[in-house]
């Protein structure tokens, strides 16, 4: 495969070159970044793409491809962070006390923090698709004119996963270099206030609404009796998924913006954060069971809501964000540390055995066995 690190430029070669042909190479480099500049800033206009890519055809005959690629890398690099990183961050502001706002928990505090977090990725996010497309433009040149100068295959994907990788790494590390103190507690109150709103439909689901005799009248060895068959139930990932439609669209916006976060080079942080809402849940469900007398015979019960809230739960977002195959998709998407493996439906995955476990842990160690 050809060689697509940058080479070390011999500047012995320019006495070699006439006046002529260095002037011609000067033009054809103003040319060029000139024609960078404005196809970064076009805004979605890409009429500029044939003088770009008459720029680069030129450069690359005299063997300049190389400062091509780190010249419009770099222009993408202090692009980003203007229109990109700057604008993101400038967004949350006003949330630098986070911490003391997330104290006077509101419907409307929750709602004004979705809202605020969509619209800043959002916006980000489509400065990203542009600077991609605009990037594809530069892909597009370079594999137009080794298809033109040369009779050899030329492997176009390596060009462009090259590209592209540094692309998204140089996103990563802007992002990274910049980011606010306070903003994984930004992320932290989101996911609390999510799962909450879809712990309290679900857990109407889980509970009969009705079906079943009040749960305030029995004590607690009778609760574990009705939830003992949600306890024993194995996990089915077609099971969960079939039982989750009424919730699609709260799951499908909450998967969106883990999409997003992670496609900005966040995704540790964002799994820490869903993972401790979740936690969260699971502690005060354990408090709400068995009160401050812990007793091991709230353990059926609590893995009887495992089963129906939180497991449903991850189940979905692993399938929304293609973590999870499913019963007609045999293709994995983006893998994480708690991402699940291709299974057969009817087969549970890695990932909900692992969330299962860790979920199921943590009241045995508060009950007493």
């Amino acid at each position: 495969m050809e060689e697509l690190a940058p080479s070390i430029c011999n500047i012995g070669i320019l006495d070699t070159l006439s006046d002529d042909l260095i002037n011609e190479i000067l033009g054809d480099y103003a040319g060029f970044c000139a024609a960078t500049t404005a196809l970064l800033n076009g805004a979605g206009d890409i009429s500029v793409t044939p003088e770009f890519v008459s720029h680069v055809h030129s450069l690359c005959k005299h063997g300049l491809g190389s400062l091509v690629n780190d010249y419009f890398l770099k222009s993408l690099e202090e692009t980003f962070e203007k229109n990109g990183s700057s604008k993101f961050w400038q967004h949350f502001d006003a949330y630098s006390n986070i911490a003391t706002l997330g104290k006077h928990e509101t419907p409307i505090f929750y709602h004004e923090l979705q809202q605020l977090l969509c619209r800043a990725l959002e916006e980000i996010s489509s400065e990203k698709q542009y600077q991609g497309k605009c990037l594809l433009v530069l892909v597009h040149a370079l594999q137009s004119y080794k298809e033109c100068s040369s009779e050899e295959k030329h492997n176009s994907n390596a060009q462009k996963s090259y590209l592209f990788s540094r692309y998204q790494l140089m996103v990563s590390s802007v992002l990274m270099a910049s980011i606010p103190r306070h903003f994984p507690e930004i992320l932290h109150w989101y996911f609390k206030g999510r799962l909450e709103e879809l712990s309290t439909i679900m857990e109407g689901e889980f509970n009969g609404d009705g079906d079943t005799p009040d749960k305030d009248d029995m004590d607690l060895d009778e609760k574990s009796k009705l939830s003992c068959r949600n306890g024993e139930m194995e996990i089915d990932e077609c099971f969960l998924e079939g039982r989750f439609t009424e919730n699609n669209k709260l799951v499908k916006n909450i998967g969106k913006i883990v999409r997003d976060l992670r496609n900005l080079g966040f995704t540790s942080m964002t799994e820490d954060a869903y993972a401790s809402a979740v936690f969260l849940l699971l502690k005060a469900k354990v408090h709400d069971l068995a009160g401050d007398d812990y007793r091991a015979s709230v353990l059926e019960s609590i893995k009887g809501w495992i089963q129906a809230v939180p497991l449903q739960f991850l189940h979905a977002l692993l399938a929304y964000l293609g973590d999870s195959v499913s019963c007609d998709s045999p293709s994995p998407g983006i893998k994480s540390p708690l991402a699940s493996h291709p299974s057969p439906c009817n087969t549970p995955s890695e990932g909900l055995i692992r969330w299962q476990l860790r979920l199921e842990y943590l009241p045995m160690k508060h009950c007493k066995i």
